[in-house]
Order: structure tokens, then sequence, then C-alpha cells
């Protein structure tokens, strides 16, 4: 029921009573000095009758000290004590007394009547007054209790709500520096990884190329070895043919000094060499042993040939070199040529 209140609704209800309260003490007060004075006129000295309205004056400004005190005390929560209800209630027989003494000393109970209505409201406003401003304060401070309750319940609603949005702050922010370290260590790994592919790669590569190259020597050395081995053997051939021929000439030089032997046996002759004539003859009738040229005189022979013009046997067979070693002359010679018409 409290919560449908407003303050502004309790604080228009409070303004009422306190215009009520003031309106009625205002009523009273006037008319108790309009019925006090001759009263107190009639009990005045001759010549001092212009004081008869100060005493119901003095009267009706304690009540109004006591109607408008009470009022801020209650606003403020606070009982006055037993000496303001003395002031408020003594201050109220007064004023009644006042009121209704002309009437009682003349014996009219009518007036007695309808003079006591004017205090007789103004104490029961007081007291009444008093009383809701009580009630109205305890409710007042019910109200800002209450709410005064929620709103320390709604801080702490929303102090629980901006900690749980923290921490969920702090998780997300926490969730993402993990993933970001996370990224950052598969990141890391990734280039370790790619290093050492890449130095694997180069080391592969490394390996295959010194295989290469152990493989291009090898098949160098077996080219160079067989290259050796057939000039060895062209060189082998060449030196039995050469025997050959040196047994060839041999043979026919024994069987042409057997046939001339013989010859001179059967013309009844003198031997052999018996004369110059005949040695010269069968001497020099003897085929010329091989003969190998000097280096430069090769050298010079295979450059005064144009490519093509003789074999590599033929020349071997001229100079008496090998073939693997004309062949190389003329690849010098091809070269030296080459060479010279680049420079050219």
């Amino acid at each position: 029921m409290l919560d449908s209140l407003s303050p502004k609704t309790i604080q228009s209800a409070e303004r009422t009573l306190s215009a009520g309260t003031w309106t009625i003490t205002a009523g009273a007060v006037l008319y108790s000095v309009l019925t006090v004075t001759p009263l107190v006129e009639q009990v005045t000295p001759k010549g001092w009758g212009w004081t008869a309205p100060i005493l119901p004056l003095v009267v009706d400004a304690a009540v109004v000290i006591v109607v408008r005190l009470d009022s801020v005390v209650s606003r403020l929560g606070a009982r006055s004590g037993a000496w303001p209800a003395v002031l408020r209630w003594m201050t109220g027989l007064m004023t009644l007394l006042l009121n209704v003494g002309h009437s009682a000393l003349t014996g009219d109970g009518v007036g007695v009547a309808v003079h006591a209505v004017a205090p007789l409201l103004l104490i029961v406003t007081a007291e009444a007054g008093l009383a809701y401003r009580r009630a109205i304060g305890g409710a007042l401070e019910r109200i800002e209790r209450s709410r005064a309750t929620e709103k320390a319940e709604r801080e702490q609603r929303q102090r629980a709500e901006r900690e749980r949005e923290r921490q969920d702050r702090e998780r997300r922010e926490q969730s993402a520096r993990e993933h970001a370290e996370r990224l950052e260590r598969e990141r890391a790994e990734r280039e370790i990884r790619e290093r050492a592919e890449e130095r694997e790669h180069t080391a592969r590569m490394e390996r295959e190329r010194l295989d290469r190259e152990a493989e291009m020597r090898r098949e160098q050395r077996e080219y160079e070895e067989r290259a050796r081995r057939e000039e060895q053997q062209r060189e082998d051939a060449v030196r039995r043919e050469q025997r050959e021929q040196q047994e060839r000439s041999r043979r026919e030089q024994q069987a042409r000094e057997q046939a001339a032997h013989a010859t001179e046996q059967a013309a009844g002759q003198v031997p052999v060499n018996t004369t110059d004539a005949v040695v010269n003859t069968v001497v020099n009738g003897r085929p010329t042993p091989f003969t190998k040229m000097p280096e430069g005189e090769a050298r010079s022979y295979i450059r005064s040939f144009r490519e093509g013009e003789k074999s590599v046997r033929q020349l071997a067979e001229d100079t008496g070199w090998s073939v693997g070693w004309v062949a190389a002359r003329i690849h010098e010679s091809a070269d030296e040529v080459e060479s010279a018409e680049a420079v050219a």
C-alpha cells in the first residue's frame, strides 16, 4: 500500500493538513480575540480598556507557537516530551475558558456551547494534526527505508551485474590472450618447422649436389680411365702392328737373303758380301723401320691439315703418336682457332 503512494501524494496530503490546521487556528484566534476582548474590558481598570486585546493575542500566540513547533518536530520524526504537551493543553484550556467565561458568568448555556466550539476545535485539531503528522512522518520514513532498501538492493544487483560483466570481460580477454598466445606458439612452431624443413631441403640439395659432383667425378674418372684404356689399347695395337710389320720385314729380309744365297750357290758365285754392290743392294732393299716424330714436329704437322682432311688414325700413323694424343691436339687446335676468331 505504501509503495502505491508517491512522495508527491503524501506531500500534497501534508500540505492540505497544514493549510487546514492554520486556517482553523487563524479562525479560532480571530474569534477568540473578538470574544475575549469584551470580557477582559469588563475586568480591566477604567482607562486601560485598550489593553483588552493583548491577553487573547498572547494566549493565541502561544497556540500558534505550539502548532508550529509540533509540526516541525513531527516532520523531524522526534517527540517533544511532556512540557510541550502541557503548554499545548494549557493554552487550549485558557482559550476555552476565556471564550466561554462571559457566557458562563451571565448563565447563558447556549453561549457557553457556542463559544466553546472554536477553542475545542483548535485543541482537537492541534492534537489530530500532531497525530497525522507523526503518522505521515512514520509512513514517509517507512517509504524512504523501503526505497532505500530497494535502492540498496538495486545497487547491489547492479554491482553484481557489473561484477559479472567484468568477470565475463576478463574471461573474454583471457580467452583472447590465450588464443593469441596459441596462435603465436603455432606461428613460432610453424616457423621452426619451416626453417627445419628448409635446412633439411638445403642439406638434401647439398647432398644431391655432392652426389652429382661425386657421380660426375666418378664418370669423369671412368671416362678418363676408359680413354686411357682405349689409348693404351690403341698404343698396344700400334706397337703390335709395328712389331708385326718389323717381323714381316725381318722375315721378308730373311727370305730375300735366303733366295739370294740360294741363287748364288746355284750360279756358283761367291758368297754374300763379296762385292760392295751386292751388299749395298741387299741392305738398301730392306724397308726403313718405323720412327716416331718429335712432339713439336708432330704438333706442327697436325696443325698443317684442316679439319676433315685426314682422319685421326691417319695422323696417328703419320706422326707415330697415339690416337688419343692426336685427338687432344686436334681439339686444342680447334679451340685456338675459335679463340682467335672471337678476339677478331
